[in-house]
């Protein structure tokens, strides 16, 4: 018997095993904390397939999102970038990583690391939903209105609501999976 998943996933293998494993297991550690964020923003006006059917390449490219090194990238890194064709070459999303990884790694500094920071917006702990259909989850909430604005504030870009609540859905912040899915009570 088929396993019922979200509906957002089913047909596409790599969406499908996206979903199984990783869409909304609670992250806590930085370093893919910073990819998905990294990657939530190329999403930005995209598909997220598309940006998935890229992830190997963007790990390549990214130094495996290493943001100590990200925040050190010179003109001539940012250059090979741009021309790299495995990735998604906007240029205004390739300078905001750049200064992405640096606004991180003063979070860091601030409250210890990024995960202690961007968890303490839902008191650690996963928001669990109760969505009968992927399409009832909103783009935006109040909690991501709130999170955008602080990242904003602390010289993120790209991190508009959107963003931030699909990286929160994501990353297990918020248990958006379809209550008949069955991830749902696994994550």
């Amino acid at each position: 018997m088929d396993k019922h998943r979200c509906g957002w996933c089913v047909g596409d293998n790599l969406y499908e095993t996206y979903h199984d494993q990783e869409w909304g297991v609670p992250v806590k550690d930085d370093k893919t904390l910073f990819e998905f964020l990294i990657l939530e923003t190329f999403q930005a006006g995209l598909s997220w397939v598309t940006v998935l059917r890229k992830r190997e390449n963007f790990r390549k490219a990214f130094d495996q999102f290493d943001y100590n090194k990200i925040a050190h990238y010179d003109q001539t890194k940012i250059d090979s970038l741009l021309k790299d064709p495995g990735i998604i070459r906007n240029k205004l999303k390739v300078y905001a990583t750049v200064s992405n990884a640096k606004a991180f790694m003063e979070v860091q500094k601030e409250f210890g690391s990024f995960s202690k920071y961007i968890w303490g917006f839902v008191d650690h702990k996963p928001i669990k939903n109760a969505r009968k259909n992927y399409k009832d989850a909103p783009a935006t909430t109040e909690l991501s209105d709130t999170l955008s604005k602080d990242l904003k504030k602390r010289g993120f870009k790209f991190v508009g609501s959107t963003v931030i609540y699909a990286h929160m859905q994501a990353t297990g912040m918020v248990n958006d999976h379809e209550v008949n899915c069955f991830r749902y009570n696994e994550v």
